[in-house]
């Protein structure tokens, strides 16, 4: 596809790395000489230097015949105006904006398409929203490092890390299958010391092991408690920093959890304290020991640290977690920090141009992809595929599982089929509009299984 990326920053940047490994015609845009040419350094895209919502801009980047839009700068407006440009000047096919303020995003009216009124955005991407139901996941399951969503919920691909005193540890796989046998789950990868294991039936669980596993929602439970001992309910919420990440978090949890928000700026403290209802609003620095013992630290649950401000999320979180928080979990904008501070005094590293990836990914893969999660700081991926036509059209359609020709490094989870979650085994069949859950360990064999659920010719 001939791509066209709007913004050269951490998300646009991160964007730009997954698709050019991917043989994608990109360029990138963007008004800082010294961003774009680090990406060249690195990178095989093309790149120009300028304003993304003009339209010379715009055409010496190759809109005329590009497939896809994608505008991700820092500023809404230049996005928004963007899309509008590449749509009446060149009939782009497919715009995707990155829309963050909440003033424009409470206004669906601005990007209905349908009534041909509204910016002619074709997806909405809010990286802020996106972050803010991840943390809220792995907050409704403790002890968790992922929780994705495959099939609108029906289906969850969770990851956990193996610890003493999980019945599981130290067994092989199959014993889980005797010791749950009204609970049916598929182990999709296990990450050991960094480096990926294809499980079999054989293979030992042990402690420390990076596990992802997929089962139906309402069992994700029962297999977390084989892998590790299950943690109490999480209760009492503490939050730094009250921008858009904050802020949404906050009035997500408030009405479940007690929560706090610590907030430097005044005037932000006032306005969070009008627009919460259940929140308790703190001024002060999150990095302050007497304050986070005033606020009984040591009997917070989960301490999140969402500033946007790395240096000071790391420090906080640090501080926070040998005063006796529970758990800590800190957002980490440069990916280079994510592997270095996961698993220490920081149990969960989260990466916002690693969550948003995959709602971006969704849209650029072939054949009918409706999800797209991207794992281990995207050197592992997970896809939702829809199988469409028929025996002679379909390569997946009416084979067994275990008759499908997989590329190395991936796994089936799962099939959702009617609203049922079938775990994959290898006498199950593909039929026709089932959602196929896969998990690539390898994300550099993405194109052989797309190819797997293109329909032939034969179809039409």
């Amino acid at each position: 596809m001939k791509i066209i990326i709007l913004g050269a920053g951490q998300v646009g940047g991160t964007l730009a790395e997954n698709l050019a490994s991917e043989a994608n015609d990109i360029t990138v845009v963007d008004n800082n000489p010294g961003r774009l040419r680090e990406l060249q350094d690195r990178l095989d895209i093309q790149s120009v230097l300028g304003r993304g919502s003009y339209p010379r801009v715009l055409k010496q980047a190759g809109a005329q015949d590009a497939d896809m839009l994608i505008a991700t700068t820092n500023s809404d407006e230049v996005n928004m105006v963007a899309c509008q440009v590449a749509w009446t000047c060149f009939r782009t096919p497919t715009k995707i904006s990155r829309v963050r303020t909440g003033a424009y995003l409470a206004r669906p009216e601005l990007f209905d398409r349908d009534k041909k009124e509204g910016f002619p955005i074709d997806v909405l991407i809010s990286p802020e929203q996106v972050v803010t139901e991840h943390i809220t996941r792995l907050i409704e399951y403790p002890g968790t490092l992922q929780v994705l969503d495959f099939s609108r919920g029906l289906a969850r691909l969770v990851a956990i890390r193996a610890s003493e005193g999980g019945p599981l540890v130290g067994h092989e796989l199959s014993y889980l299958r005797a010791h749950m046998p009204r609970i049916d789950t598929r182990v999709a990868a296990i990450f050991r010391r960094d480096r990926p294991i294809i499980p079999q039936g054989d293979t030992v669980i042990e402690e420390g092991d990076e596990v992802f596993f997929i089962a139906a929602s309402d069992h994700i439970r029962a297999v977390m408690s084989e892998l590790q001992p299950l943690e109490k309910p999480y209760k009492r919420i503490m939050i730094t920093g009250g921008g858009n990440i904050g802020h949404r978090l906050a009035r997500t949890l408030e009405d479940r959890f007690r929560v706090r928000i610590i907030e430097r700026s005044q005037d932000r403290c006032i306005e969070l304290s009008e627009n919460l209802d259940n929140t308790i609003v703190l001024q002060g620095d999150a990095a302050n020991k007497d304050l986070l013992l005033q606020e009984n630290i040591e009997d917070t649950d989960v301490f999140c640290a969402v500033t946007d401000d790395d240096e000071a999320n790391i420090m906080a979180s640090m501080l926070a977690k040998r005063l006796g928080v529970r758990k800590v979990m800190t957002l980490i904008n440069n990916p280079d920090y994510v592997d270095l501070i996961q698993g220490g005094e920081i149990d969960v590293a989260i990466s916002p141009q690693q969550t948003t990836i995959g709602s971006l990914l969704t849209h650029v893969r072939k054949g009918d992809v409706v999800n797209v999660h991207s794992l281990r700081r995207g050197a592992a991926e997970a896809i939702e595929a829809i199988a469409h036509g028929d025996q002679r059209s379909s390569k997946v359609v009416g084979l067994r599982l275990d008759e499908i020709p997989l590329p190395e490094g991936t796994t089936i989870g799962a099939i959702v089929r009617d609203n049922e979650v079938l775990i994959a085994h290898d006498h199950v069949r593909v039929q026709p509009d089932d959602h196929v859950i896969l998990f690539l360990v390898d994300k550099t064999r993405i194109r052989e299984v797309e190819k797997l659920f293109q329909v032939g010719l034969t179809f039409f």
